[in-house]
């Protein structure tokens, strides 16, 4: 039911704003604010993407949880397709998505609404069937190779 309310005031909310700014300022100047807002949110969004990439990058190589660079990579995907949404009120919604303090805000609400639960264990891995037989691997002469992979067990 909220989604569908969403749907219908989301468009009613732009068409208000784009009399009141139309009439406001004029046709010509408004449209170019509309194009300039989705030029320059594209900006944005390409280089704060490529910031919310590095580092999920760098939370998987330091195995660290990915949850928080994913959460803001996901809200900046979506403020960009808010930016290219013609109006203002997805663009303002759409710029708002972009200030880093604004997608924690979102980040901690969310998180209040979610349970999410981890598992860790600091033991090593231990084969759960004890027909798993460990062997040591090395290659025999690169000429000739023993098999058709070229291994052979010691």
């Amino acid at each position: 039911m909220r989604l569908l309310l969403l749907f219908i005031a989301v468009p009613l909310i732009e068409i208000a704003l784009f009399i009141q700014v139309g009439g406001w300022l004029g046709l010509w100047p408004t449209l170019a604010i509309v194009v300039l807002t989705a030029i320059a949110g594209t900006m944005l969004v390409k280089s704060q993407g490529a910031q919310a990439m590095q580092q999920l990058r760098t939370s998987f190589d330091d195995l660290r949880d990915p949850t928080e660079p994913l959460a803001h990579g996901a809200m900046i995907l979506f403020s960009g397709a808010l930016l290219l949404t013609p109006g203002f009120f997805t663009d303002a919604v759409g710029f708002a998505l972009l200030v880093p303090g604004v997608r924690n805000y979102v980040l901690r609400e969310m998180k209040k609404r979610v349970n999410v639960q981890t598992v860790r264990t600091d033991r090593g891995w231990q084969p759960q069937d004890e027909t798993i037989i460990e062997g040591t691997y090395s290659a025999e002469d690169e000429d000739r190779p023993s098999g058709p992979s070229g291994w052979t067990r010691h």
